[in-house]
């Protein structure tokens, strides 16, 4: 289990968010290459299944990080399960790092849904600014910039800046998904 989603589900169930954490196939097995995408896209419909099955009534968002969040974008992207409230990026990777021309977006215009990344501005994976170029071309996205952030969100400062960068994000999140809920 990662974690930095632990963590991150701890943190906005404090923020009165109810938040499920999964493990693709892959990590279950102890291995450290990805499944291919349709075994991750099949994992997550599996898990928006069971999300709907257990709390039927509330509004659900998908998303994850990394290639957590770039899978669930693959699935909402392609349809076929049903309406999600939107979809949470953190750390979107919108290519590999030193390889801004092996783009990762191309699906992305097809998501109707509300969409917010979470990017620091330092990313190697894509920065804030990479995301931000990408915003035009989506439907409804929104952009919440992790200044001097790395891909995980670590800021220049040491560890007293860790933990307010990180509680930044998760008041991020938590106000977005509330005010998309309202809506």
């Amino acid at each position: 289990m990662s974690q930095f989603m632990v963590r991150a589900a701890q943190a906005l169930a404090t923020r009165r968010l109810t938040t499920a954490t999964f493990d693709f196939p892959y990590i279950a097995a102890g291995r450290s290459v990805p499944d291919r995408a349709p075994v991750l896209e099949d994992s997550w419909c599996r898990v928006i299944e069971e999300a709907r099955r257990q709390v039927p009534r509330v509004p659900l968002f998908i998303g994850g990080k990394s290639m957590g969040g770039r899978i669930a974008s693959h699935v909402a992207a392609r349809g076929g399960i049903g309406s999600v409230a939107g979809l949470v990026f953190l750390g979107y990777p919108l290519h590999p790092p030193g390889k801004p021309e092996q783009r990762r977006d191309a699906h992305l215009p097809a998501i109707a849904e509300p969409m917010l990344f979470v990017q620091g501005s330092k990313d190697p994976f894509g920065t804030a600014a990479e995301i931000a170029a990408l915003l035009p071309s989506l439907e409804r996205a929104t952009l919440h910039e992790v200044a001097g952030g790395d891909h995980s969100f670590k800021v220049p400062g040491g560890k007293t800046k860790q933990e307010p960068a990180f509680q930044d994000v998760m008041n991020a999140v938590a106000a977005w998904a509330e005010a998309i809920t309202r809506a």
